[in-house]
């Protein structure tokens, strides 16, 4: 009989568990509670967080109920579980604000309205309140300083001598206490999360066990990078966010058609719904077919993400770019006033400026090697200047290579 968890290891999204085997006799004649925890450091969640986000999707899918816990109380520490330093300190307006916003995103995709709906808390309910002498009488003693050092996320740290706060080995204590408390209040019985929570997972799990003598289990996702080492949602620009504010659904769509050949086939099993029988055909595809593959994955992520229309927008937006090599008015903009142009502006500022380069090197070594269009045509002299005659109607296309283009709009 195909469940969850089945569904889960076909689709290769299990890197650890703690009783995999209890977990699938419990779920085939119970419905479930599960939670993953998402702390509130940004206005946005990103591409590294989707896969906790879809396991979430197919655990309601399912007929189970998800349960989204937002770190308004943890991220008030910081997690210290795959950092190589301590992270910033976010003042309690600035979470707050980052809470609201990432909210968002959960709706869509996942059903708030169903019998299984998601529930949304945030642990500063509960843990704004403790009390820390009465914490450490009535939990200190569940935990092991030995067993917790060896935990890898904090035997990394260790091991490069790098400095692990008091502040932040507390961390480990609250997400435990957040597992407990939830089996208390909500019967929650599983958390899911990345390999690098791993640690904090287990000790959520051990807690519930000594204290209360109840089993609850744990599961993590891989933590992605593509084949070329890069790590998952991250490109030369920055994160892959999810919310359109920060990342236009156009900007989404041509981060997965820009998906490496080998990791084409995997990104379609985590990132979206298709049917395995399906994504097994799609796997057969080889040379400039495998694009085809990559459009599919496009439009089936941003399908989820952002909505259909968005995702047709986006496909419809690429196909004139790169095909018919019109100006697109859905392509990533940026705006320099009339002033700015009627004055001159060098192209190779322009590049850094609108983030098509990183450096003034950079920016002349791609003008010098054709790699920079204006209006798809190619410039390559390094002191070229933009001025007003190479805007049509207020527009103009700026492309670095075959995959990078900005809509320059100028501005009164």
């Amino acid at each position: 009989m195909n469940n969850f968890v089945n569904e889960l290891q076909t689709r290769e999204f299990i890197y650890q568990s703690t009783n995999l085997v209890d977990l699938k006799k419990s779920i085939e004649s119970n419905k479930i509670k599960a939670y993953v925890g998402f702390d509130c450091t940004a206005k946005s969640l990103h591409v590294g967080n989707l896969i906790q986000i879809m396991m979430l999707r197919w655990l309601q899918k399912f007929g189970h109920q998800p349960i989204i816990l937002l770190g308004g109380g943890t991220t008030k520490i910081g997690d210290p579980s795959g950092k190589d330093e301590a992270r910033k300190v976010l003042g309690f307006s600035d979470i707050e604000e980052n809470k609201n916003s990432i909210k968002k995103v959960f709706a869509k995709f996942l059903n708030f309205n169903s019998e299984n709906k998601a529930i949304v808390l945030d642990n500063d309910e509960w843990l704004k309140d403790i009390n820390y002498i009465d914490f450490l009488r009535d939990f200190g003693k569940y935990f092991s300083i030995n067993r917790m050092i060896n935990f890898e996320s904090v035997k990394l740290r260790l091991d490069r001598e790098q400095s692990l706060s008091f502040l932040e080995f507390n961390y480990m204590l609250l997400q435990a206490f957040d597992f407990y408390h939830l089996y208390n209040k909500e019967q929650c019985v599983l958390q899911m999360g990345g390999s690098d929570q791993w640690g904090n997972i287990v000790n959520g799990v051990e807690l519930i066990r000594k204290k209360l003598g109840k089993e609850v289990y744990g599961l993590t996702s891989p933590l992605l990078t593509t084949s070329s080492g890069a790590k998952m949602g991250k490109t030369a620009s920055g994160a892959v966010w999810l919310n359109e504010e920060l990342l236009s659904p156009y900007e989404y769509w041509q981060f997965w058609r820009n998906t490496e050949d080998a990791d084409v086939i995997k990104f379609l099993k985590l990132f979206t719904e298709l049917p395995l029988k399906y994504i097994d055909e799609l796997s057969k595809l080889s040379g400039k077919e495998i694009n085809d593959a990559k459009i599919i994955l496009a439009d089936e992520a941003t399908k989820l993400c952002h909505g259909i229309e968005a995702a047709n927008s986006a496909k419809s937006t690429s196909k004139q770019t790169f095909e018919a090599n019109n100006i697109d008015n859905n392509l990533p903009k940026y705006e320099v006033s009339s002033i700015e142009i009627k004055n001159g502006m060098a192209l190779f500022k322009l590049l850094i400026s609108c983030n098509l380069a990183a450096s003034n090197s950079a920016a002349r070594k791609l003008i010098q090697g054709n790699g920079v269009r204006i209006n798809n045509n190619v410039v390559n002299d390094i002191n070229y200047i933009i001025k007003i005659k190479d805007f049509n109607n207020s527009n103009l296309k700026l492309s670095v290579g075959k995959k990078k283009h900005m809509l320059i709009k100028l501005t009164t």
